[in-house]
């Protein structure tokens, strides 16, 4: 793994929160996605980057610890199966890992936090986003890609039973016009450690990197797995 040096002075943590329950597929995290582990992708992404100084899956499961394993990621320890149920919040693992890490004398400065059920970021995403996250002033950064469904023509149903609109303007114009929105895409957190508490959630981190559709796709149920693939053979043949 090449470092490159220009925050050498910092260092980088890729952590990978891969638990072994699943509910809509299961065994997500090591299904297969074109004939390798799902999260053997974002392992791999990591170990490319140019900036981080260790890739480590937090895990309460040893069958995910060996696949992660024979895919060049550290596993020093495994996760409390209390830190692994459906409703462990990710920063809990995150803190857990930290302090493992501390506990054999490793510290770090950053956390690039890299879910593993987001598997077609590059490691040229990562490299970006870690560049954009010091040139906003070390300021939490959350990957985004473009909003598919826009808010303007989002609307709930009251209690009366009538269509209310989420944004409360004017919703006739053309898609052209509308003003651009994202979402949280989930690829990539970056946060200064000494920052991260309890009360810390990712999803509110304040710095955008901005990612297209085809490499934002997230895997909850086994349709994305075949938009994973297909969005996966579009890049490859780009490529060649």
């Amino acid at each position: 793994m090449y470092r490159d040096e220009r925050y050498g002075e910092k260092r980088i943590l890729a952590l990978i929160p891969a638990r072994g329950g699943s509910k809509g597929i299961k065994g997500k995290n090591i299904t297969s996605l074109a004939g390798k582990p799902l999260i053997a992708y974002t392992i791999e992404a990591a170990g490319k980057s140019r900036y981080m100084d260790s890739v480590v899956v937090t895990t309460d499961s040893e069958e995910i610890a060996a696949v992660a394993e024979k895919y060049g990621a550290r596993i020093p320890f495994l996760r409390p199966a209390v830190l692994a149920g459906d409703r462990s919040r990710t920063i809990e693992a995150v803190l857990h890992a930290v302090r493992e890490l501390e506990d054999m004398g490793e510290y770090y400065d950053v956390l690039a936090l890299l879910q593993p059920t987001q598997p077609l970021r590059s490691a040229a995403d990562i490299d970006q986003a870690v560049e954009c996250f010091f040139e906003k002033g070390q300021r939490a950064l959350a990957s985004v890609s473009p909003a598919a469904d826009h808010p303007l023509l989002i609307r709930s149903i009251g209690q009366e039973g009538v269509l209310k609109p989420v944004l409360a303007c004017q919703s006739t114009c053309r898609r052209q016009d509308m003003p651009a929105y994202y979402r949280i895409n989930g690829c990539i957190y970056i946060n200064r450690i000494g920052e991260l508490s309890e009360e810390t959630s990712f999803n509110d981190n304040e710095v955008p990197y901005i990612m297209p559709t085809e490499r934002s796709v997230d895997i909850d149920a086994a349709v994305d797995l075949a938009v994973a693939a297909y969005y996966l053979e579009a890049l490859n043949r780009q490529k060649r």
